[in-house]
Protein backbone atom coordinates (compact mmCIF):
# COMPACT_ATOMS: atom_id res chain seq x y z
CA UNK A 1 0.00 0.00 0.00
CA UNK A 2 0.79 3.99 -0.37
CA UNK A 3 3.12 5.22 2.34
CA UNK A 4 2.10 8.42 1.69
CA UNK A 5 -0.20 9.92 4.28
CA UNK A 6 -1.94 12.97 2.33
CA UNK A 7 -2.83 13.14 -1.31
CA UNK A 8 -3.66 16.15 -3.91
CA UNK A 9 -6.58 16.16 -5.50
CA UNK A 10 -4.65 16.09 -8.65
CA UNK A 11 -2.46 13.22 -7.28
CA UNK A 12 -5.83 11.04 -7.11
CA UNK A 13 -6.98 12.41 -9.90
CA UNK A 14 -3.81 10.83 -11.83
CA UNK A 15 -3.90 7.10 -9.78
CA UNK A 16 -7.41 6.23 -10.73
CA UNK A 17 -7.64 7.85 -14.00
CA UNK A 18 -10.66 10.23 -13.14
CA UNK A 19 -11.33 13.62 -13.32
CA UNK A 20 -10.82 16.11 -10.88
CA UNK A 21 -14.40 17.18 -11.24
CA UNK A 22 -15.69 13.53 -10.33
CA UNK A 23 -13.83 13.40 -6.73
CA UNK A 24 -15.09 17.03 -5.90
CA UNK A 25 -18.44 15.58 -7.04
CA UNK A 26 -17.43 12.29 -4.38
CA UNK A 27 -17.24 15.18 -2.08
CA UNK A 28 -20.26 16.86 -2.71
CA UNK A 29 -22.18 13.31 -2.10
CA UNK A 30 -20.45 12.94 1.28
CA UNK A 31 -18.42 10.24 0.02
CA UNK A 32 -14.97 11.63 0.49
CA UNK A 33 -14.19 13.88 3.74
CA UNK A 34 -10.81 15.96 2.72
CA UNK A 35 -9.37 18.52 5.00
CA UNK A 36 -8.75 22.16 3.65
CA UNK A 37 -5.12 24.07 3.91
CA UNK A 38 -7.47 27.21 2.55
CA UNK A 39 -8.69 26.68 -0.62
CA UNK A 40 -6.83 23.13 -1.18
CA UNK A 41 -8.12 19.98 -0.33
CA UNK A 42 -5.96 17.34 1.36
CA UNK A 43 -6.86 13.74 1.09
CA UNK A 44 -6.29 11.14 3.44
CA UNK A 45 -5.45 7.60 3.65
CA UNK A 46 -8.94 7.14 3.86
CA UNK A 47 -10.34 9.09 1.70
CA UNK A 48 -7.58 7.35 -1.07
CA UNK A 49 -8.97 3.69 -0.30
CA UNK A 50 -12.65 5.17 -0.18
CA UNK A 51 -12.38 6.48 -3.57
CA UNK A 52 -10.73 3.09 -4.58
CA UNK A 53 -14.07 1.70 -3.17
CA UNK A 54 -16.08 4.32 -5.01
CA UNK A 55 -14.77 3.09 -8.34
CA UNK A 56 -14.95 -0.48 -7.82
CA UNK A 57 -18.84 -0.23 -6.48
CA UNK A 58 -19.21 1.77 -10.00
CA UNK A 59 -17.79 -0.85 -12.25
CA UNK A 60 -19.89 -3.79 -9.86
CA UNK A 61 -23.57 -1.56 -10.38
CA UNK A 62 -23.19 -0.45 -6.78
CA UNK A 63 -25.18 3.13 -6.95
CA UNK A 64 -23.73 6.17 -5.37
CA UNK A 65 -26.41 6.13 -2.40
CA UNK A 66 -25.54 2.54 -2.00
CA UNK A 67 -21.86 3.13 -1.34
CA UNK A 68 -23.01 6.10 0.85
CA UNK A 69 -25.27 3.44 2.96
CA UNK A 70 -22.38 1.25 3.38
CA UNK A 71 -19.77 4.13 4.36
CA UNK A 72 -22.31 5.23 6.93
CA UNK A 73 -22.18 1.78 8.28
CA UNK A 74 -18.52 1.20 8.65
CA UNK A 75 -18.41 4.79 10.54
CA UNK A 76 -20.69 3.80 13.13
CA UNK A 77 -18.09 1.57 13.97
CA UNK A 78 -14.40 0.97 14.06
CA UNK A 79 -13.83 -2.30 12.12
CA UNK A 80 -17.57 -2.31 10.41
CA UNK A 81 -20.25 -4.61 11.65
CA UNK A 82 -22.81 -7.28 10.95
CA UNK A 83 -25.06 -4.22 9.56
CA UNK A 84 -23.09 -3.45 7.06
CA UNK A 85 -21.78 -6.97 5.44
CA UNK A 86 -25.82 -8.04 5.60
CA UNK A 87 -26.47 -4.73 3.81
CA UNK A 88 -23.65 -5.68 1.15
CA UNK A 89 -24.73 -9.22 0.91
CA UNK A 90 -27.91 -7.95 -0.18
CA UNK A 91 -26.79 -5.29 -2.47
CA UNK A 92 -24.21 -7.96 -4.36
CA UNK A 93 -27.20 -10.30 -4.20
CA UNK A 94 -29.46 -7.39 -6.21
CA UNK A 95 -26.81 -7.06 -8.71
CA UNK A 96 -26.27 -10.31 -9.17
CA UNK A 97 -30.14 -10.69 -10.33
CA UNK A 98 -30.15 -7.24 -12.35
CA UNK A 99 -26.94 -9.34 -14.39
CA UNK A 100 -28.45 -12.02 -14.62
CA UNK A 101 -31.46 -10.78 -15.89
CA UNK A 102 -29.09 -8.76 -18.50
CA UNK A 103 -27.61 -11.81 -19.83
CA UNK A 104 -31.25 -13.20 -20.37
CA UNK A 105 -31.99 -9.91 -21.96
CA UNK A 106 -29.01 -10.12 -24.50
CA UNK A 107 -29.70 -14.02 -25.68
CA UNK A 108 -33.08 -13.40 -26.31
CA UNK A 109 -32.21 -10.25 -28.38
CA UNK A 110 -29.90 -12.27 -29.76
CA UNK A 111 -32.10 -14.95 -31.18
CA UNK A 112 -34.18 -12.33 -32.05
CA UNK A 113 -31.17 -10.90 -34.72
CA UNK A 114 -30.81 -14.47 -35.36
CA UNK A 115 -34.04 -14.75 -36.63
CA UNK A 116 -34.51 -11.70 -38.50
CA UNK A 117 -31.45 -12.25 -39.86
CA UNK A 118 -32.21 -15.57 -41.44
CA UNK A 119 -35.66 -13.98 -42.91
CA UNK A 120 -33.66 -11.22 -44.51
CA UNK A 121 -31.12 -13.62 -45.91
CA UNK A 122 -34.00 -16.48 -46.86
CA UNK A 123 -35.55 -13.38 -48.97
CA UNK A 124 -32.73 -11.41 -50.85
CA UNK A 125 -32.10 -15.14 -51.97
CA UNK A 126 -35.80 -15.22 -53.23
CA UNK A 127 -35.03 -12.42 -54.84
CA UNK A 128 -32.34 -12.78 -56.31
CA UNK A 129 -33.73 -16.06 -58.01
CA UNK A 130 -36.56 -13.74 -59.31
CA UNK A 131 -34.38 -11.51 -60.53
CA UNK A 132 -32.03 -13.85 -62.31
CA UNK A 133 -35.22 -16.26 -64.26
CA UNK A 134 -36.44 -12.85 -65.12
CA UNK A 135 -32.91 -11.98 -66.86
CA UNK A 136 -32.59 -15.47 -68.38
CA UNK A 137 -36.49 -15.16 -69.47
CA UNK A 138 -35.68 -11.32 -71.44
CA UNK A 139 -32.69 -12.88 -72.92
CA UNK A 140 -35.21 -16.10 -74.76
CA UNK A 141 -37.81 -13.83 -75.77
CA UNK A 142 -35.84 -11.55 -77.50
CA UNK A 143 -35.46 -12.28 -81.56
CA UNK A 144 -32.16 -13.45 -82.93
CA UNK A 145 -30.44 -11.42 -85.36
CA UNK A 146 -29.15 -14.14 -88.17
Amino acid sequence: MNEKRTFSISELSQEFDVTTRSIRFYEDQGLLKPARRGQTRIFSTKDRVRLKLILRGKRMGFSLAETKELFDLWDETLTGNEKQLLKMLEILGARRDQLEQQKNDIVQAEMEIDTAEARCRESLDELQKKKKQQGIKAKESEPTTT
